[in-house]
Parts: structure tokens; sequence; C-alpha cells
């Protein structure tokens, strides 16, 4: 496993955003995630790879407490077909293997769509397995011109 948190981290230093990084041990669910980070399960951000050809992708940022809704997100995209990539695909268009994925510090500057319910306070991906930054939901959609749409569903 590489840890890349130093990439992400520099990459929020040169956006200018204001943010904390917290370390933690291994954890095996978005629950256990949130609680060792200190946050609700909404406030953890998952970065997910989304394919919409070979070479084509997106970086949608899913507040935890939701799932990507695909019918929204394909309307938003004008795509009548997504997919996620597997995991060496992954991590051959971003640099970061599943589970560190994050905007910031990608080996490619794939556009980036942000669930509108990020709000506050969020913690997002650092670049490594128990590596997260919190940062300011507003601030990180303006600091990575994200589109901001409803694109989710709750979970369940």
């Amino acid at each position: 496993m590489t840890d890349r948190s130093a990439d992400a981290i520099a990459a929020a230093e040169a956006l200018g955003l204001t943010f904390e990084v917290t370390r933690h041990g291994p954890v095996r669910s978005l629950e256990e995630a949130a609680t060792a980070r200190g946050v609700p399960p909404a406030a953890v951000i998952k970065t997910l790879v989304v394919r919409l050809s070979d070479d084509d992708f997106r970086l949608v940022l899913v507040p935890g407490d939701r799932e990507i809704s695909w019918p929204k997100l394909r309307a938003l995209l004008g795509v009548s077909r997504l997919s996620m990539p597997p995991a060496d695909v992954a991590r051959d268009v971003t640099g970061y293997e599943r589970g560190t994925i994050t905007p910031l510090g990608s080996t490619h500057p794939w556009p980036v769509v942000a669930d509108e319910h990020l709000a506050g306070t969020v913690s997002i991906g650092g670049g490594a397995h128990g590596v997260a930054l919190s940062v300011g939901a507003g601030d990180l959609v303006r600091a990575l011109d994200a589109v901001v749409a409803d694109v989710t569903d709750p979970v369940g």
C-alpha cells in the first residue's frame, strides 16, 4: 500500500485550503472511520471514481450517509451509461488506491461533482489509509471548482 498523504496535503495547501489532518488506525467501515475522526457519518466524504468512457472519468464526492443515485448522476452528466471502474483502473487514473482516493493530489485533474448535501466541516480522504483532512465543505467545493448537484439518495 502506498502512502500518498504528503501529495494530498500539498495539494490542499496549494489550493489555499484551511484544513486539519487526522491520522488514525485501520478502520473497516464508514462508521468506524467517522468514530476515529470524531465526526458524524454524514461528514465523512467518499470520493468515488465514475467512468463515462475508456478515458473519461469524474470524481464524485458523496456524504457518508448517502449513496450515488445513478439516474440523477447520468442526467447531470448527460450520458445514458456510467460505471465504476475496477480497483486497478481507479488507481491508474487517480494515483490512489480504493479507500484512499481523493481529488486532492490526484495524478489527473478529473472534473469533480459534489453532492449538494455536503455541508459544514467534512472529512475527506487524505491519500493513505487512516489519513483524512477536515475542511469546510464550501471551501473544498470552491477550491476544486466542483459542480454541485443533487446526485445522491439516502443510504437504504
